[in-house]
């Protein structure tokens, strides 16, 4: 047989090439997998089929308790916010950014989430700060009782600069076919605030963009909070709503629910009204964090913009008619919780619904200097 320029020339088994010269670790792979698994043990929940490392995750909807459910799912990331988790080496709390950012909208369909799953990649996986990050998935999994049941993590060369990893996520809840939200929104009904822990996961890179334009390093001391370094403060975890959220929803209390990400109170909360729908919300009715008044002064960024980028202290909506019994249901929780509107009817009854503002939010920042 002759030879041609299609030969393939094959190593000598001195210099074979292999998957670990060319970037890609497998045993590192093996070992983050064996350090996590204690951690996503404790996310356990009725109704996990099979453990942790097989092809595919298992889950008994039925086995949760659930008769005639309905699935609602939900993927995300925690957008570049992970560049300031990578610049100050701060990643423990990532998880519930990426945790909160799929859950939280689960819920506002009235949807318990029943499991997640994870998505790392990485050029170069470094297994403590892997470790690091999942566990914080699998606290925050914990946290609102879902079931960390698999995931990803990809190792590939070339695709990312040094140090540096991304995240995604995927979630799945259920909810019994009547219990779907929203439902009977109409006029009269109460608009409430849960508040929110900071920015969440939202509008970084316009936070970066300011905090770069007053010069100022991640381990300066926060100008918004002087008990804090400016990069520990703007990585405050997103806030799960998971347990006060499904609490009320299960003693029959909402009507609708919104989860305020980007595009704020204005951009979210129409997704769950019905046609012909106002809602009225008065910005001062909640007390503003340092946080977004500093933004506001620091970047001369307008009100109108602040509302539809932030969500401006107010992480989740609630449409209600019961106002005394949600407070007192919500007693019991650590949530702070604000009347900040109502429902009333527009003239046209197939309008799209929308916001109004009776006051706008008041962004004036004092420092604690001052």
């Amino acid at each position: 047989m002759t030879s041609d320029s299609s030969e393939i020339k094959q190593p000598s088994s001195e210099n074979g090439a292999t998957y670990a010269q060319s970037g890609v670790d497998i045993a590192a792979g093996d070992a983050l997998i064996e350090a996590i698994k204690p951690a996503v043990s404790k996310t356990r929940q009725s109704g996990v089929m099979g453990n942790l490392g097989g092809f595919g995750a298992l889950f008994d909807v039925k086995a949760a308790g659930f008769k005639d459910p309905i699935l609602v799912s939900g993927t995300d990331g925690v957008g570049t916010k992970l560049l300031l988790a990578i610049e100050t080496g701060l990643c423990d709390n990532l998880g519930f950014d990426l945790v909160g950012m799929c859950v939280n909208d689960l819920i506002v369909q009235g949807a318990k989430p029943l499991f997640f799953l994870d998505y790392f990649a990485t050029g170069k996986l470094e297994l403590e700060q892997a470790k690091r990050v999942i566990t914080g998935i699998s606290n925050a999994c914990e946290a609102c009782g879902c079931a960390l049941i698999g995931g990803e993590t990809a190792e590939m060369p070339g695709m990312y600069q040094h140090g540096h990893y991304d995240l995604a996520g995927f979630s799945v809840g259920a909810v019994e076919r009547d219990a779907l939200l929203p439902q009977n929104i109409a006029p009269g009904a109460k608009i409430i605030g849960l508040a929110s822990s900071g920015p969440h996961s939202n509008g970084f890179s316009l936070i970066r963009s300011i905090v770069k334009s007053q010069n100022l390093a991640w381990d300066d001391i926060a100008p918004f909070d002087t008990e804090q370094l400016l990069g520990e403060a703007l990585l405050a975890p997103t806030k799960l709503y998971v347990e006060p959220v499904i609490a009320l929803h299960n003693a029959g209390l909402l009507h609708g629910a919104a989860h305020i990400t980007g595009g704020g109170i204005v951009g979210n909360l129409p997704r769950v009204m019905p046609k012909g729908m106002i809602a009225t919300i008065d910005g001062e009715s909640w007390p503003m964090p340092a946080v977004f008044s500093w933004l506001a002064q620091a970047g001369n960024v307008t009100t109108e913009e602040m509302l539809k980028v932030f969500n401006c202290g107010i992480g989740m909506i609630l449409i209600v008619s019961d106002v005394a019994a949600v407070n007192e249901l919500l007693s019991d929780t650590d949530t702070e919780a604000y009347v900040i509107g109502h429902i009333s009817a527009s003239e046209d009854p197939n309008s799209e619904p929308t916001v109004e503002f009776s006051d706008l939010p008041n962004f004036t920042f004092i420092s604690d200097a001052d």
